[in-house]
Order: C-alpha cells, then structure tokens, then sequence
C-alpha cells in the first residue's frame, strides 16, 4: 500500500496569521501534487521560544486549530499539524500535535512528553512555560495506525517502541533540533529510531532563518524501515512529496524479525 506524503518546511513569522495564510498556501501546493498526507514543522505558527509560547496558545479548536481543519477538509487531505501551544482550562500550556483526516476530523492529538530542558549555549528551557504531556497513543487511518512524537522525545527510545508494537507503521516527529544537536544527532537520531522499530519514520522541521533567535537545523527527512534517507529537504523552505509502500514494512520485518525476536523475559535486572 502506496502513500504520498507532503512534507512542509516552513519560515516561522512573528505574525501568528500570516502563518496560517502561509500554512494553507504551502498545503494547497501539496495537495495539488497528489499527497495524501500534508505534514507541518514543531510549533509553526510562533517562534521557537519558550516565554513566547503562552501568548501565542490557544485551547483546542481555536482559531489555529479550525485552519488546519478547514484546510484538510477543502483538500481532502490528512493533516499532521506539526505542533502549537495548546492552553487548556486550567492555563496549563503544551506543545501539541493535532491530526486531522480528509474530512477535516480530528482523530487524534499528541502533547510534547519530554520537554526541552538545556543548558548548551545560552540554554533553553522548555518547562519554563510549558506541562509535559502523558501519554504515547497511536492513531487508526485509512493506511493503519500511525503515531506522533514531538522533536526531544525522539531521544526517549521507549515511547516510540511502545507505539511501534501498538502497530503503527509511521511514525510522525515535528521537531525543531538546535544547530549544536541538529549537525551531530539528527539523522543519526531519526535513522535509528526507524532501523530499531522497522518503520517509516517522517522528521518535518522549520526552514533554517538566518538571524532567528533560535536558529534551526531544518533537513526534514523520510526514511524507510532499513534507514534509508528517502528525503532531505535541506535548510531552504519548501514542500516535498515522498511515496512510501507500507508493504515494505512487512518484507523487512520478515527478512530481519527484530520485533519478533526480542527477550522481553530478559529485560529486567535482578540483585544477585
């Protein structure tokens, strides 16, 4: 089975509409290249930057939320919404995923778990303003199941398995990866984690600004269940479309039964 996915690598304005305006012009691209599924950047809508996250939040179904919803319906398109501040009713501020089907449904959301708390450079911390999420679910699409993960929980192997052997097939991660932790882990991080779990693995990013406060890695990529790089969209903005056959999953699963063969028996340590 055949997918076309639609990667965005997107400028981020201060301006939190011309965002969306931007958003749905790049969509509308994609959409008319054929894809199927149309994938956003971490925290396109607003920059990068911790203390700026609750000005720009918004509860579920708020004025973000209804563009992506509107914009998946009107291309009869899937939309992984990459991530934007979500405010809930008691003020609490997450950094979520919001997916959306062709009909412009909602079908599933993933709040950020692992927040992004450095002290590399002048230091980043996201949990200044933000409450880590709870939960790694998996999502039913016309496809299968599908799972999302924000950006600094790829480097949590444990989530990513447990939605691995929950049956999904893609693994969905906007990210928004430093140039220090861009340049030395990125691929290796996101390679590994598809190799290990025998998947597809989506990392969408933002296009890199020049001069941005917090600068980005950007090099959006698509890789295949063997670690293969089907796609890398550089620094520069712009949209990509990859097909990727789930039936390769299964081929690679069969040849080399990582999954299967595991020792879970094993995987505790015991004082002797």
């Amino acid at each position: 089975m055949k997918i076309k996915i639609a990667t965005i690598q997107s400028r981020v304005d201060t301006d939190k509409y011309k965002n969306i305006e931007h958003f749905a012009e790049l969509v509308a691209s994609g959409a008319a290249d054929g894809a199927d599924v149309i994938v956003l950047p971490e925290m396109w809508n607003c920059p990068y930057v911790a203390k700026l996250f609750p000005e720009y939040a918004e509860p579920e179904q708020g004025d973000t939320w209804l563009a992506m919803s509107t914009i998946a319906r009107k291309n009869s398109v899937y939309v992984v919404g990459g991530s934007i501040p979500e405010c809930d009713a008691e003020g609490k501020v997450y950094n979520t995923c919001y997916v959306f089907d062709r009909n412009g449904n909602q079908i599933g959301k993933h709040r950020k778990v692992h927040l992004f708390d450095v002290n590399f450079g002048l230091g980043f911390h996201e949990s200044d303003t933000l409450t880590g999420g709870d939960s790694f679910d998996v999502i039913d699409t016309e496809w299968g199941k599908i799972g999302v993960d924000i950006c600094f929980d790829v480097r949590f192997p444990e989530g990513m398995r447990l939605q691995a052997l929950s049956g999904a097939k893609v693994l969905f991660v906007p990210a928004t990866f430093a140039m220090r932790t861009g340049e030395a882990h990125w691929e290796l991080n996101m390679r590994m984690r598809a190799i290990e779990n025998q998947l597809f693995l989506v990392a969408d990013a933002p296009a890199r600004v020049e001069g941005a406060v917090y600068k980005c890695w950007g090099h959006t990529m698509v890789i295949d269940p063997w670690g293969n790089v089907l796609t890398d969209m550089g620094t520069d903005e712009g949209v990509a479309i990859t097909e990727i056959d789930l039936d390769k999953i299964d081929r690679i699963r069969a040849e080399l039964p990582l999954l299967s063969a595991r020792r879970t028996d094993l995987y505790t340590l015991e004082k002797k």
